[in-house]
């Protein structure tokens, strides 16, 4: 006799509380201070407000493997939660599902649609990160891509980040310009997670046209956060290194 199928987001196994009763499964006492100081949580700026529970991310990716076929709408859910590791848990199931060949063009638009529309409660730098890239990116590769130009002049840091952490995706397919364009816009922001993305991602920008970054520096090196001029020069010879870290601001005109 043959058993009629339930839909994979009707099932007990692939629902928002089955997967944060799991998640809760792996919690420890030694894994949760590790990560209160890796981030620093309720201590300035990054991590305040978030609940930490002490999972290891590697059992939150692994079980959000397994819950790839979760639905938006239970996604939804975990977003809600005010534990870090559950909502890292619902962006790496985007993250899946995105990355995913078989998943529809109108799943993604819904992935997207979820992102932009709950940035607040993807709120810290791991999240944008492990999620942006494909989430955002992958779904605007073949789309027009004003929502980044927005979201890097937006007063949210995570906003910005997303913007510019976005182009990931692009870079990859050898399509830097949007990355180049989104630095240049990001370059005076004055936190410290912007820098890093910014130089992260010129470097990663620069491994596919050199002459582009070569070019970028020559305009904005002198005036560039250190820290993102740091990231960005890593991958040039020690004597375009040295060239660009000596690069001073002009003098103001009295």
């Amino acid at each position: 006799m043959s058993m009629k199928k339930t839909p994979a987001d009707k099932s007990p196994g692939i629902n928002a509380k089955q997967f944060v009763d799991r998640l809760k499964a792996h919690r420890s006492a030694a894994e949760l201070k590790k990560i209160q100081r890796y981030f620093k949580s309720g201590k300035g700026e990054y991590g305040e407000g978030d609940t930490f529970i002490g999972v290891r991310m590697g059992q939150v990716f692994a079980l959000a493997k397994e819950f790839i076929e979760m639905s938006p709408g239970e996604i939804t859910k975990l977003l809600e939660s005010p534990i870090h590791e559950v909502r890292t848990g619902a962006v790496s199931i985007m993250d899946f599902q995105a990355r995913r060949k078989k998943t529809s063009e109108s799943r993604r638009k819904e992935l997207f649609d979820l992102y932009i529309r709950r940035h607040d409660r993807i709120n810290n730098w791991d999240l944008v990160d492990r999620s942006a890239p494909y989430v955002v990116g992958g779904y605007l590769f073949d789309k027009p891509r004003d929502i980044l130009y927005k979201l890097a002049r937006s007063k949210n840091i995570w906003e910005r980040r997303t913007a510019i952490v976005s182009t990931y995706y692009f870079i990859k397919q050898g399509d830097v310009t949007d990355t180049f364009k989104i630095a240049e816009i990001l370059l005076n922001d004055k936190h410290d997670l912007i820098h890093k993305a910014v130089g992260g991602w010129l470097r990663a920008a620069g491994s596919k046209d050199r002459q582009t970054l070569l070019k970028f520096l020559n305009k904005h090196a002198a005036n560039m956060p250190r820290v993102a001029l740091r990231y960005a020069i890593e991958h040039l010879d020690k004597k375009q290194r040295a060239q660009y870290l000596g690069m001073k601001k002009p003098p103001t005109p009295s």
